[in-house]
C-alpha cells in the first residue's frame, strides 16, 4: 500500500485527535484548579478587608489612646489611617467592591465549567449561582470576619494597617477615593449638617428601655440629663432664708467672722435689705489684706449677675460658661431677691449631690418610723420628693408654685397654719409642728394607707 492511500493516513489522524483531546482535558483541569485557588485567595482578601472596616471603626477611646502611646511601627500606621477616617473608609469600600466583583465573575466561570448551561437548566443554573455565591460571599467575606475583627479590634487593626496604607497610595485607588471623598463632602454640605431633633419624651422612652441594663448611678445621671432642660432656676436655687450675705456697711472684723462661720468662697453683699444686692465678694480677693488693721473691702466687691426665677438651668449653664460666672442672684417678678443659684447647684441636677467639707452630710430630716417623717419647713420640695420617693408627674396634687414644704402647706391652706393644724395631699398628711407669724418651721409627714380628704 502506498503512502498516498487514504486508509493509511486515517490511523495517524485518529492518534493526533486523541492526543489533542487529552491535552485539552488536562488543560481544562489545570485551569479549573488554578481558578479555585485564585477564588480562595480572593475570599481571604475580602475577609481581611471587611474585617478591617469593622476593626478600625470599633476601636474604643481606650484603644485609640493605647495606639497613640505605642511607639511600634504597626501602631504608627494605625494612627496614620485613623487620622483620615473618610479616606480610610473610601479605600476599604473601593478595594472590597473590586474584590467582590472578581469573586462573583470567577465563581460563575467555575460553576459554568463544572455544569454547563443548557436550554433545560437556565433558570436553575442562575438561581444556584446567585444563592450559593451570595451565601459564601456574605458568610466568609463579611459576617465571620467582621464578628472576629470587632472582638479583636486593636490587634486586627495593627495587622492590616500597613497593607491598607500602601493600597491607599496606588494611583487608580487614590483617584477613585479622592472622587468619593469630594462627592460625599459636597452632598453633606448640600444636604446640611443633618441634625436630628429629639424631643424629651422620646429620650424618656429610650431611657425606660435601658433601665434594666444601666447601673443605678448611670440611670440617675441619664434621668438628670433628660429632665435638665425642663428645670427652672427656682426649683434648684437656695432661698434667701438660707443664704449667707453681709451688709455693705459691716466692718472688716464682722466680715471675717462671717467668712469663718459660713465657709463659702463667694458671699453676696447687700445694702440695707437683701433685695438691694450690690455685688458679690470673692474671698480670695481678701487674701492680700489678711493681717492688716484697716481694709476697705468694699472696693473688692464684684458686679452681681441677676437671673429670673423661671429661667431654664440649661440656658443658665451656657451663660455661666460664656461669662465665667459661678454664682447668680435670683430675682422674682417684682425685682426682689428670691435667693441665689450656683454652678454647683446646676451640676448636682445631673451628677447628684456634690458634698464638700463645708456641706452637711445629708438633708436634715428625721425618720420616726416607716410612715412618719419630720422635716423643716424650709426643706425644698425637690429634696422632699426625693426623700419620699415621689414623682412630680405622678399626680397633679404635687404640682405647686411653692419652693419649700412650708410654702406648699401655706399655699394649700391659704394661710400660715399653727401647731397641730394639717393639710392632706394625696396619701400624705402634713401636720404643722411649729410655726410663727411669718412661716412654718417644722412639719410632720405621715404616709396614709388610703387618701384622706381635707
Amino acid at each position: 500500500m502506498t503512502s498516498s492511500d487514504p486508509l493509511s493516513i486515517q490511523p495517524l489522524v485518529l492518534d493526533q485527535v486523541s492526543s489533542s483531546g487529552a491535552q485539552l482535558a488536562e488543560f481544562s483541569t489545570t485551569g479549573l484548579v488554578i481558578s479555585c485557588i485564585v477564588l480562595m485567595i480572593l475570599l481571604l482578601i475580602s475577609a481581611l478587608i471587611s474585617g478591617s472596616e469593622a476593626a478600625f471603626f470599633s476601636l474604643s477611646p481606650a484603644d485609640k489612646e493605647e495606639v497613640k502611646n505605642d511607639q511600634s511601627k504597626k501602631a504608627s500606621f494605625v494612627n496614620k489611617m485613623l487620622s483620615r477616617p473618610k479616606e480610610l473608609l473610601a479605600t476599604i469600600l473601593i478595594i472590597n467592591n473590586f474584590i467582590n466583583v472578581g469573586i462573583v465573575i470567577l465563581s460563575s466561570s467555575i460553576y459554568g465549567s463544572i455544569a454547563p448551561v443548557s436550554e433545560n437548566n437556565k433558570v436553575s443554573h442562575f438561581l444556584i449561582e446567585v444563592t450559593v455565591i451570595t451565601l459564601i460571599l456574605l458568610l466568609l467575606g463579611e459576617v465571620i470576619p467582621k464578628i472576629y475583627a470587632t472582638k479583636n479590634a486593636l490587634g486586627f487593626s495593627k495587622m492590616m494597617a500597613r497593607a491598607l496604607y500602601y493600597l491607599n497610595r496606588i494611583p487608580p485607588i487614590s483617584w477613585i477615593r479622592a472622587m468619593l471623598v469630594r462627592g460625599s463632602s459636597f452632598i453633606q454640605k448640600t444636604a446640611g449638617n443633618g441634625k436630628v431633633r429629639i424631643f424629651s419624651g422620646e429620650l424618656e422612652q429610650a431611657l425606660a428601655l435601658t433601665k434594666d441594663d444601666a447601673s443605678e448611678d448611670k440611670q440617675r445621671i441619664l434621668e438628670g440629663i433628660v429632665k435638665f432642660g425642663g428645670t427652672d432656676v427656682r426649683q434648684i436655687m437656695r432661698s434667701r432664708m438660707d443664704v449667707y450675705a453681709i451688709d455693705i456697711d459691716s466692718p472688716f472684723e464682722e466680715l471675717m467672722e462671717m467668712i469663718l462661720e459660713c465657709g463659702h468662697s463667694r458671699i453676696p453683699v447687700y445694702e440695707k435689705t437683701f433685695d438691694q444686692i450690690q455685688g458679690v465678694l470673692f474671698i480670695k480677693d481678701l487674701l492680700p489684706f489678711l493681717g492688716k488693721a484697716k481694709t476697705d473691702w468694699k472696693t473688692l466687691i464684684r458686679k452681681p449677675f441677676f437671673v429670673p426665677e423661671n429661667k431654664k438651668i440649661d440656658d443658665l449653664l451656657k451663660e455661666f460658661q460664656e461669662k465665667k460666672f459661678h454664682i447668680a442672684m435670683v430675682v422674682d417678678e417684682y425685682g426682689g431677691t428670691s435667693g441665689i443659684v450656683t454652678l454647683e447647684d446646676i451640676l448636682e441636677e445631673i451628677v447628684g449631690d456634690i458634698t464638700d467639707e463645708f456641706d452637711d452630710d445629708e438633708l436634715i430630716y428625721t425618720k420616726i418610723d416607716d410612715n412618719t417623717y419630720l422635716f423643716e419647713g424650709k426643706t425644698s420640695l425637690v429634696d422632699f420628693y426625693k426623700v419620699m420617693n415621689i414623682d412630680e408627674k405622678d399626680s397633679e396634687v404635687y404640682m405647686s408654685i411653692a419652693d419649700s414644704l412650708g410654702g406648699f402647706i401655706t399655699e394649700n391652706a391659704g394661710r400660715i397654719l399653727t401647731s397641730n393644724e394639717f393639710v392632706v395631699a394625696g396619701n400624705l398628711k402634713l401636720i404643722v409642728e411649729s410655726s410663727d407669724k411669718k412661716r412654718v418651721k417644722m412639719v410632720k409627714v405621715i404616709k396614709q394607707e388610703t387618701q384622706t380628704q381635707k
